[in-house]
């Protein structure tokens, strides 16, 4: 059952982890899991993604989403 106390503040924020790839630029880096638009209250801890470092793609050990350096 949704709360009825936070589920109606919540409806301007994105599905956190809705997208099991994300393409970054090099001007977003450094990222990071979720991202700020993730409503926060329903997810994992903030974890910094090392997509540079990784061939240009690293997922997050958290929720498994892939990011992709464009």
């Amino acid at each position: 059952m949704v709360n009825p106390d936070t589920a109606a503040s919540q409806s301007s924020y994105n599905t956190p982890n809705a997208k099991t790839t994300i393409e970054v630029k090099s001007d977003d880096l450094p990222i990071h899991c979720p991202l700020p638009e993730s409503s926060l209250w329903n997810s994992h801890p903030r974890v910094y993604i090392p997509v540079k470092e990784n061939d240009g793609e690293a997922k997050c050990p958290y929720c498994g989403t892939m990011f992709k350096l464009l």
